[in-house]
């Protein structure tokens, strides 16, 4: 889960350096969005991990 987590964090971030680096402003809008919305889906992983990790005594620690 956690290596999922920092998958999706780096797709992210890899968004947002795109958006930044574009000139083109219908690329820009893109990233930009995509990068919105792959931040729920990183966020949505993150609550997730923090629910398991205190519901399931065997994640707890890790």
């Amino acid at each position: 889960m956690e290596e999922t987590i920092t998958s999706a964090e780096s797709v992210l971030a890899n968004l947002k350096t795109f958006a930044l680096e574009t000139q083109n402003p219908e690329a820009k809008q893109m990233f930009k969005s995509l990068a919105k919305s792959q931040q729920g889906i990183t966020d949505t992983l993150n609550s997730r991990l923090e629910f398991i990790k205190n519901e399931e005594p065997q994640f707890r620690g890790q």
